[in-house]
């Protein structure tokens, strides 16, 4: 998961729900105190939420976008059913579409970006949108993400995940994780009580069953970027990741990179959330690319 490194929001920024027709979204929104240059949508992977890009709101703003980041279904505090259905790749991927028709009504280019899971639910809203007419989006940012499957060692952690569920809550699946974090020894795990308490909340928050279908499909996750290659055509695409990253490893996203035709940033002294690492050099990454797009 993206650890945020704060979360108190900017004054730029408040916190909304976002009616479609697939129901409301818990968001995040931030506005540009002059001119808009353009709107974008921002979508948290497995174990994620809107916070995860809670560092790169004001900066974005700043550079004149109006942005909104999403729980996505069954994530904090959007919520959902206890249905496999409702988390569905294909299922999350028409929460995107309905998400993106709400925003682009309100003018403007709209962009479209998908951090670790959230990158293959973006990604199959772009095959859908293709199959039915135009693009609605003006780029698309495919941010520490990869072609199908996870890494092989972070796919058995994923489901030992999904075994545990069915007999395990929510709170005692955080103790175990807990003790496994204090033993590591990573400095990187010492946060603020406000940012570890905020973690608590959200893990509990999750619906389980979206993480039992969430993570099955990592596991095992098809290759479709030439699918997207095709379906995508002329719309500008960036693929960003940090220099290091446990879910896919950086090359393999170097290479889907080069199948898409896409412009390619690897963010320094970043892993696998350069939206929570480094979100002053993310930030330039992105409004640079769409200012380009």
């Amino acid at each position: 998961m993206s650890t945020p490194p704060f979360l108190t929001l900017p004054r730029c920024a408040r916190a909304l729900r976002v009616a479609t027709a697939r129901g409301e979204f818990a968001a995040l929104r931030a506005e540009p105190a002059g001119a808009v240059r353009g709107s974008a949508l921002l979508v948290p992977g497995f174990t994620g939420s809107k916070e995860d890009f809670i560092a790169l709101l004001e900066p974005l703003a700043a550079a004149g976008y109006r942005v909104t980041a999403v729980d996505q279904r069954g994530q904090f505090e959007t919520g959902g059913p206890d249905d496999p259905a409702a988390y569905a790749v294909d299922a999350l991927g028409a929460d995107v579409r309905a998400l993106s028709a709400v925003l682009a009504a309100d003018g403007g280019p709209l962009h479209l970006l998908g951090h670790s899971f959230g990158g293959q639910v973006v990604r199959e809203a772009v095959l859908a949108a293709a199959a039915e007419g135009p693009l609605p989006w003006r780029s698309l940012t495919l941010m520490s993400t990869g072609p199908g499957a996870i890494e092989p060692g972070e796919a058995e952690r994923t489901k030992l995940l999904i075994s545990v569920l069915p007999t395990m809550s929510l709170e005692e699946i955080w103790q175990v994780l807990q003790q496994m974090e204090e033993g590591s020894g990573d400095p990187a795990r010492h946060r603020t009580p406000e940012v570890t308490g905020f973690l608590h909340r959200r893990w509990l928050a999750n619906v389980p069953q979206a993480l039992m279908t969430t993570g099955s499909h990592l596991v095992d996750a098809p290759d479709l970027v030439d699918e997207l290659a095709a379906a995508a055509g002329a719309l500008p695409a960036l693929v960003l990741s940090g220099v290091r990253d446990y879910a896919w490893p950086v090359p393999e996203q170097t290479k889907m990179a080069e199948r898409l035709g896409a412009r390619r940033v690897v963010v320094e002294d970043a892993d696998h959330s350069p939206n929570a690492e480094q979100p002053a050099a993310t930030a330039e990454a992105l409004a640079g690319f769409w200012s380009r797009a």
